[in-house]
């Protein structure tokens, strides 16, 4: 059968074709080797490393500040959708019971009707007594009006006040959509700058660059790198007053603490969650965010800085710390690194803002 019949034999084609299989092998094994193994990317220095973790940290601390607004807006939110449910429970109450009484008058009036008045008052035996009872289902009837109106203007309170909360229910929702989407990206930049520092030997990574790079292993109790709080010279520390005063004591009783972001306290702090928490225990309610807090006072020039003002960091204004005096401040660096004493010159500064 011809499905037994073996191929002809080309002895004049088999060493070609065996020569063109060698090559093809051949090729096919080069093919295999990869693409810019000739080539190969330079390797980073540690400084390199280090300003890409650098930058890393400037990406995730922009997208903090962004996912503290937003948890600011989504925790406003929240509020006002819980005080509108309590507004709309409220309401339900006074139209349920608006809807009972004219379900009462309603009754009344199915029991005494189906006969005319014409009749009832042929009927009566006393003819008195029955103009005072019409005299008085007159008065009822107005009571009823009233009673229905009533219903109405109840109903259409609680239908306001739950539309008004079905709007606050998507706003919550969408604010609570964009605090995933800024905790995913801090948290993309954060990994991203351990994966890049695992790559220098120990000697070379930078005293403070932490292995918990997002403040997960403080939150959950353990125990963080602290470096020892210096104690403020004659030179560092300025004299302020008043509240000023009462705010760079509390920035000097954090020092050590560790960055951990999102947080505003008393285990650890963000840039802005510091400053916040410095002031409050002055007295005075900042905003959140970077963004907020440099229109939360008066602007101050550089040359005109006291301890306790606020001065902000970078052209998005992103990096915030406390002014101590002597061109230092106290702030929250970055993850892994604990609130700590530098140079404002250490940053592009932006601007300063005196709150009180």
């Amino acid at each position: 059968m011809a499905s037994h019949r073996k191929p002809k034999h080309h002895p004049l084609l088999s060493g070609t074709a065996r020569t063109a299989a060698g090559l093809a092998l051949a090729g096919a094994a080069t093919a295999t080797v990869p693409a810019g193994t000739g080539h190969a990317a330079p390797q980073r220095t540690p400084d390199e490393v280090k300003a890409q973790v650098a930058r890393y940290y400037r990406q995730a601390e922009v997208a903090t500040e962004r996912y503290n607004g937003a948890k600011e807006r989504t925790d406003r939110a929240q509020a006002v959708l819980d005080g509108l449910q309590d507004e709309a429970a409220r309401r339900t109450e006074r139209l349920n019971a608006a809807r009972d009484a004219l379900g009462s008058y309603a009754t009344a009036q199915y029991r005494a009707g189906g006969i005319p008045s014409s009749v009832r008052l042929l009927l009566s035996s006393s003819p008195r007594h029955f103009l005072d009872r019409a005299s008085m289902a007159e008065r009822t009837g107005a009571r009823e009006a009233t009673e229905v109106a009533r219903v109405r203007e109840e109903l259409r309170q609680v239908r306001q006040v739950r539309t008004t909360a079905e709007g606050k229910l998507r706003e919550l929702e969408a604010e609570r959509n964009t605090l995933a989407r800024h905790r995913r990206t801090i948290e993309a930049k954060l990994a991203a700058a351990r994966d890049l520092l695992r790559t220098l030997p120990p000697a070379a990574r930078p005293a403070d660059d932490g292995q918990d790079v997002t403040g997960a292993g403080h939150a959950a109790g353990r125990s963080a790198p602290t470096e020892a709080a210096p104690q403020p010279t004659a030179a560092a520390h300025v004299p302020a007053t008043g509240r000023a005063a009462q705010a760079v004591a509390f920035a000097y009783g954090a020092l050590g603490k560790p960055y951990v972001w999102g947080a505003t306290g008393p285990s650890g702090y963000d840039c802005s969650g510091l400053t916040q928490a410095a002031w409050r225990a002055a007295g005075v309610s900042l905003p959140r965010t970077t963004y907020t807090q440099i229109n939360s006072g008066h602007r101050v020039t550089r040359s005109r800085l006291a301890p306790g003002d606020l001065v902000f960091f970078y052209s998005g204004v992103s990096h915030v710390g406390l002014y101590i005096g002597d061109g230092k401040m106290i702030h929250a660096p970055h993850p892994g690194a604990p609130v700590s004493i530098a140079p404002v010159d250490s940053m592009p500064f932006a601007g300063a803002v005196r709150p009180a």
